[in-house]
Parts: structure tokens; C-alpha cells; sequence
């Protein structure tokens, strides 16, 4: 058993494992149920005896996507809306003041947890001894939901406040230090860590961040969020402004509403070659968010934050492995891009061009896919990165171009691929991430990378030098078979899209 800590809301022991103290499922939040059902998190009030942090405790309520889960092996959880738990591994409860990660989980802010086994901290504290933490927030209509009959908002973006408040009061007491915090998160998280970046309420909680594939264009204007709850409310056949019907839903018919909002907006789109949306994300309440993330980053909000930005080469593959379609002739990417862009012709002949120069494959697919990909994260990715860096000298941009073996290479090197290689758990998804030697080294690097920039902000190891981003210049490491410097990579792409994002 790992040793008890006292914390504000009670004592905890957690258990011994190779070496570290691991805590699993500790309450940073009082549970979110009855009447603080669409109220943001209020303090815990707290418990008698010594509690167990032995093992994970519930997810928040959600219907797994099947698909993705196999894909990655993930395995099911018990779900509650009482989810608002942390876990942390750290390799001493002692006063060495190591540096802490904080982990915000993706799934298009509708599924995941704190808890999957690609999260695993364990590799990542023993090999940098840091203390690594990974957080629950509530999800979908019940994190994001917003209309004017709620008094509050925005409580899955305040779940994450609360986790980082309840770090930086507790973690000295876990071996950490609460002066040197890194968050980072990826998709759904990576949008997080944009969006804490951009938010008031999250002033001084963290000093360097990681948003992997996720950036600060997905806030959602307050009329929209509010339209959206409009239509959950008409599936969920309740008045959007009766509140305490709200209140008095099961959580299986909100969980039931919400998926088909999400099947309607993300899916079908995808079907009929739509870009989709997320009916649940961010919202500019003018509290939480006073502004879209990018232009509170432009303006300064993170001033002094160190940020570590970047996506993968071949984001979109994996959604379109996920919805399967039969792949697109020209006419149909060009529509899909006119969608994006507004000028799909045009965007459509820039892609061809230059991935015929680069000798890249130019089928309507891979050209629709990859400008998908640029629309979604890299070009938002870049923006970011020039407006961080207008604050911070210490603006870093990475990219991963590792590709998947599952379903012979189509994947490419798609979305959620980094995970396993930042946490050192590809073994543990080796059909999805690959195994072997250059797989191994892979991970060494990724994490030794992310392990050096929450140590000091800086992502440059011994092994590899890494040069600060410039707008002008573009420099941005890449990640795969090897690593290496690339100047303005994708650079005639990513030039469509001024004044277009």
C-alpha cells in the first residue's frame, strides 16, 4: 500500500507499483448529481475514513464508439455521472518538487476517460520521475449543454479548472511541484488545453501546455450552443426551457438524446460528404471563454506559457476508416473541399500539384483527405503557434508522420496515433501503433521530448535539437521512421487557407 495523504477533503492511500505510488479515482470535485446536475463543480464535502485509491472509479456517462475502441483495445468501464475523479502516479510522496503533467483525454468531448490504458502514467513517471495525472470531466450534454433556462455553463471546461485547482493544491503532497505544471491533451483535449489557454478562469493553473491535435478554433459562439441544446432538447422531448424536467431526465435517455444529436452532426455529415461538427465543445458563454481561444491567445491570455504545438500527417484517415465510404472521385472532393474552403477547384489543384511534386499519392481520396486533415488541425495548429508565439519565446511546433500497420497502411498516420508513443503504451495497441525496434525507439523519443518540455519548456533532448517556432520561417520537427527539421512543411497547402480559417 502506498502511503496515506492527507488532502482538503479527506485521507487517501493509493497502491505500490514498480516502484511508484499510484492513486487511482481520487474525488477533486463533489459528485455532480441531483441538484448539481448542470451546476459547475462545487468542492467535495468530503469523507470520514481513510478512502481507497487503489482502483479506477467510473467514467462519465457515454456510448463507447465500438469502432474506435477496437481499433486502439480499449476496454469497458463502469460509467456514473459521480465521475469527476483524478488519478496520479508518482515515483515518491516526498518534497523532490518534480515537475507535473496533466492529462486531458479526447473523444470529441462525448466519450473517453482519465482512465484508458493508453493513459497509462507509469512509463513517463518512472522514465522522466515526474508525476503524471490524468483527469475525468463530465461530457456531452451534460458537461456542455447550454441555454438560457441553465444558470450556469460550460461545466466539463470547469471540471478541468476544478482538477487543476485541487493539483495545484494538493500535488507537493504527491512529490510534485505545484509551480511547474505542463497540460496536454489530444483531439477533444488537445482542444481543452487551446481553450484553457484562451480562458480567464484558467489564469496561472499551468505554465506550459501540449495541445496535440487540437487547437484554439473550436470554441462555439453562444448561439449556437444554444440551438444545439435546442435540439437535444426536441430528442430528448423535453421543453429547452424547463429546466427542472431537465434536471429530472434519466441519464440514459440524455446519454440516448445526445447520440442522436452527435450521429446527426458528425456522422450522417461524414455520410454526405459534409464536414462534420461537434454538437458539444467550448462555449463563448463571456465568462469561461470571453472569445474563440485563438484570438484570447493572440490578445495574450497565456502570455509567459510555454507551448509545445502539433498534429499528425494524415489526421482525417482515420475518421474516414471509421465511417467507410466508397472512396471519392474528383467531383466529390472537389465538393467536399468547396465545403471546407470555399474554393474547391482551386484548393482541389493546389493539393494535386504539390503532392505531385513531392511524389505523394494524388487520388481524389488522399488529396480530399489530407485537405480534411489541414482544415480540422494543421492549419489551426499554425495559427496558434503564430499567436503564441507572440508571447512566448519558448513556442515549439511538432508533427508526426508515423504511420499504422492495421488495415494494410490505410490509416497512414492518422489521428490519435501519437498517444501510445507519448505515453510509451504502444505496445499495449501494437496492431494500431505498430511494434519493433524503430517502434520502440519511436516512443523512447516522444517521450524523452514531452518529459524534457514539462521539465523545463523546452522539448530539445541531447539527441535532438529543436529550434523555436518563427512565423517566417516555419520550422517544425517531425516524428516517425526519424526525426528531422522541416522548413514550412506542407508550406504550398497551408497557404491556401489565409484568410479563409
Amino acid at each position: 500500500m502506498a502511503a496515506i495523504i492527507e488532502t482538503e477533503a479527506g485521507r487517501i492511500h493509493g497502491a505500490s507499483e514498480g516502484g511508484l505510488s499510484v492513486y487511482r479515482g481520487i474525488p477533486f470535485a463533489a459528485p455532480p448529481v441531483g441538484e448539481l446536475r448542470f451546476r459547475v463543480a462545487r468542492p467535495h464535502p468530503g469523507w470520514d475514513d481513510v478512502l481507497d485509491c487503489e482502483s479506477f472509479r467510473p467514467m462519465a456517462p457515454q456510448i463507447p464508439n465500438e469502432a474506435l475502441d477496437a481499433m486502439i483495445g480499449a476496454a469497458p468501464q463502469e460509467q456514473s455521472e459521480d465521475c469527476l475523479f483524478l488519478n496520479i502516479w508518482t515515483p515518491g510522496t516526498d518534497d523532490a518538487a518534480r515537475p507535473v503533467m496533466v492529462w486531458i483525454h479526447g473523444g470529441a468531448f462525448t466519450i473517453g476517460s482519465g482512465s484508458e490504458g493508453l493513459y497509462n502514467g507509469a512509463m513517463l513517471a518512472e522514465r522522466g520521475d515526474v508525476v503524471v495525472v490524468t483527469i475525468n470531466y463530465r461530457l456531452g450534454a451534460l458537461g456542455f449543454l447550454h441555454l438560457p433556462s441553465l444558470d450556469e455553463s460550460n461545466f466539463g471546461m470547469r471540471d478541468q479548472v476544478a482538477a487543476l485547482r485541487w493539483v495545484r493544491d494538493h500535488i507537493a503532497r504527491f512529490g510534485g511541484d505545484p509551480a511547474n505544471i505542463t497540460i496536454f491533451g489530444e483531439s477533444a483535449g488537445g482542444m481543452s488545453v487551446a481553450s484553457l489557454m484562451g480562458s480567464p478562469e484558467a489564469t496561472g493553473l499551468f505554465h506550459k501546455a501540449i495541445p496535440q491535435s487540437g487547437a484554439g478554433h473550436h470554441g462555439i459562439e453562444d448561439v449556437q450552443a444554444v440551438e444545439h441544446g435546442r435540439m437535444f432538447c426536441e430528442l430528448l422531448g423535453i421543453d429547452a426551457g424547463d429546466a427542472a424536467a431537465l434536471q429530472a431526465a434519466s441519464v440514459e435517455d440524455i446519454i440516448g438524446a445526445q447520440a442522436k444529436l452527435e450521429e446527426q452532426m458528425l456522422y450522417v455529415a461524414m455520410e454526405a460528404g459534409k464536414q462534420p461538427e461537434m454538437p458539444f465543445r467550448p462555449i463563448i458563454d463571456g465568462e469561461f471563454l470571453t472569445e474563440m481561444p485563438i484570438d484570447a491567445v493572440r490578445a495574450g491570455q497565456s502570455a509567459g506559457v510555454a507551448a509545445l504545438i502539433g498534429c499528425l500527417d494524415e489526421e482525417s484517415k482515420l475518421f474516414a476508416a471509421m465511417v467507410p465510404t466508397e472512396p471519392p472521385n474528383e467531383e466529390d472532393a472537389i465538393a467536399i473541399m468547396d465545403g471546407l474552403h470555399g474554393d474547391g477547384r482551386h484548393l482541389y489543384d493546389i493539393y494535386r500539384a504539390a503532392r505531385e511534386a513531392r511524389g505523394e499519392p494524388i487520388t481524389p481520396y488522399e488529396i480530399q483527405t489530407a485537405a480534411s486533415g489541414d482544415e480540422l488541425f494543421r492549419v489551426p495548429a499554425q495559427r496558434l503557434l503564430d499567436a503564441q508565439s507572440q508571447h512566448s519565446e519558448q513556442t515549439w511546433s511538432c508533427l508526426f508522420d508515423w504511420k499504422s500497420p492495421m488495415m494494410d497502411g490505410a490509416l497512414g498516420s492518422c489521428h490519435a496515433l501519437d498517444i501510445p508513443f507519448v505515453f510509451g503504451t504502444h505496445t499495449i495497441a501494437s496492431e494500431f501503433a505498430g511494434e519493433g525496434v524503430a517502434a520502440n525507439a519511436l516512443a523512447e523519443l516522444t517521450m524523452d521530448t514531452w518529459l524534457a518540455f514539462a521539465r523545463t519548456g523546452n522539448p530539445a533532448t541531447e539527441n535532438l535539437p529543436w529550434p523555436a517556432w518563427d512565423a517566417e520561417t516555419r520550422q517544425t520537427v517531425v516524428l516517425g521512421e526519424s526525426a528531422r527539421v522541416e522548413d514550412d512543411y506542407r508550406g504550398e497547402e497551408v497557404a491556401a487557407w489565409e484568410g479563409v480559417l
